[in-house]
């Protein structure tokens, strides 16, 4: 039977960070650069655009921060696992460099913004690791951290590990950072809005149109600009181009009390399986942050265990209390390990994207949105051509053959009855799918089983209390209302099966 570890659905920079309330868009506008997604990426690049003299809108579906980023680890580095030495061999030893400073240049942005704009966000410069407990992920570590040196990157090689149980060998990178993820969104968002620039939440885009000007749609009214920015994790209004070169990846973190004293550094294992772990104190409180368990979203298996291996990892080996806060999140990777930042299509004008940044959505949305800023600018930067947006796809040979043929499948096939309180399931309602939630109170909500996006049927994450789509990785809310594309569509009420009733 899985441990039950309890603690509340939400992340913990959700959690305690306060909500947002920029206005709906009820009126068209008019400003320089529309930015769609009130992320890392979209927030950064508007504020970057700002500074440079230009106007912008922020049109957030929701609110600010409550996407990807306010579901990451809350980790600030250049150095991503083994990065390094999977790039240079598969791109070589300059791309593999472009891509350490263009990260190191976006973390060092975010402590000179952090400063510049005084945003309390519990921002702390500290070592991160790569850690190595066999021996096999010793020898990889010290390649890393090698190669990492040669490309001009803070590394060094260690057996100094300050981690509470005994480890071989790490990759430690110097001058690394955390923060409290959210509250940074939210200091970047204050500083977006005014002076001609504006961020709109609740404001979900139902359109876009390349042109001079372009426009951006959404029911409230409409944006036109001279550029616009996609910046939706998955990207918005592309017509499924980037689905051959990416895919989506859910991984799980748990946040317990920290018993023993604050580790003042983040960490990531080189073994399998993955451990990210993070400690930060919030509003008087220490907490652990363990990380992994991460999957492509079709190989699908239980949430509830994933959440218990975490916490069984940080309470026995770091020493962790009881799980206060559990969650997971969705990251957009690429087949070819770069993430896409340009032009959203070699034709278009106008259109620029911001996606598949692969698990490192702090630093790699910073350097992204800082790539498009100069581009808007008229401004070289130096790393653009190699997070090209339309730089070639990779040989059909060497996409996973996940990606070659994805046919729609059914995660929740109709199950007969209706669910207990705070369970939901599939049922047939006179041949048709409808996702049907019984509330706490016993109160039941219906909707269609059938993902907005291609097709698939969605299946119910009790751990997470959403509708999840096993071929693409749409999530959607128990009343329907899209939470994470590429769905860009709600799923339609229906009426509950057995009554005249609609779901409400």
């Amino acid at each position: 039977m899985t441990e039950h570890i309890g603690g509340r659905p939400i992340s913990l920079w959700l959690a305690t960070a306060g909500q947002t309330g920029y206005p709906s868009l009820a009126a068209d506008v008019e400003v320089d650069v529309a930015v769609i997604g009130g992320g890392i990426a979209g927030l950064t690049a508007a504020l970057a655009l700002k500074r440079g003299g230009l106007t912008v809108a922020v049109l957030e579906a929701a609110r600010v921060g409550t996407g990807v980023t306010g579901h990451t680890t809350g980790k600030v580095t250049s150095l991503h696992r083994l990065a390094y030495a999977e790039l240079a061999e598969r791109h070589g030893a300059s791309t593999a460099r472009s891509y350490g400073e263009a990260n190191q240049a976006a973390l060092e942005h975010i402590a000179r913004t952090v400063s510049e704009e005084n945003i309390d966000c519990s921002f702390r410069r500290v070592p991160n690791y790569t850690y190595a407990e066999s021996q096999d992920a010793a020898d990889l570590v010290r390649t890393e951290a090698e190669l990492a040196a040669r490309l001009g990157l803070p590394s060094s090689f260690t057996t100094d590990v300050p981690l509470p149980f005994p480890v071989r060998a790490a990759v430690r990178f110097d001058g690394q950072a955390r923060l409290h993820a959210l509250k940074y969104l939210q200091g970047l968002a204050a500083a977006v809005d005014g002076d001609g620039s504006f961020v709109f939440e609740e404001s979900r885009v139902s359109g876009l149109r390349d042109g001079a000007p372009g426009v951006v749609d959404t029911e409230g009214g409409a944006v036109r600009a001279h550029d616009i920015i996609v910046a939706t994790n998955v990207p918005f209004g592309d017509e499924g181009s980037f689905e051959t070169r990416c895919y989506p990846h859910r991984s799980y973190i748990v946040a317990s009390r920290a018993q023993l004293p604050t580790m003042d550094a983040t960490f990531i294992s080189a073994d399998e399986p993955l451990r990210s772990i993070l400690t930060i104190d919030v509003e008087g409180t220490s907490y652990v942050l363990t990380g992994g368990e991460g999957h492509r979203v079709t190989d699908g298996g239980d949430s509830a265990e994933r959440y218990a291996r975490l916490a069984a990892f940080s309470r026995d080996r770091l020493g962790a209390g009881n799980a206060e806060f559990r969650w997971s999140t969705q990251d957009i990777m690429t087949v070819d390990g770069l993430p896409y930042v340009g032009r959203m299509s070699s034709g278009g004008k106008h259109v620029h994207v911001i996606t598949g940044l692969r698990k490192w959505g702090l630093t790699n949305g910073t350097a992204a949105a800082l790539i498009l800023a100069d581009t808007l600018s008229g401004r070289r930067n130096p790393w653009a051509a190699v997070f090209d947006s339309n730089r070639p796809t990779p040989p059909r040979a060497e996409i996973p053959a996940l990606l070659q043929e994805t046919k729609p499948q059914e995660a929740g096939k109709p199950a007969p009855g209706l669910p207990a309180p705070g369970e939901g399931t599939v049922v047939d309602a006179g041949g048709e799918p409808v996702a049907v939630y019984a509330h706490p109170d016993g109160k039941l909500q219906a909707v269609s089983a059938v993902c907005t996006h291609l097709g698939c049927t969605v299946g119910f994450n009790a751990e997470d209390a959403t509708w999840d789509c096993p071929c693409h990785g749409s999530r959607f809310a128990t009343d329907g209302t899209v939470i994470q594309g590429p769905a860009t569509a709600n799923l339609q009420s229906k009426l509950l099966p057995g009554s005249a009733k609609t779901g409400t």
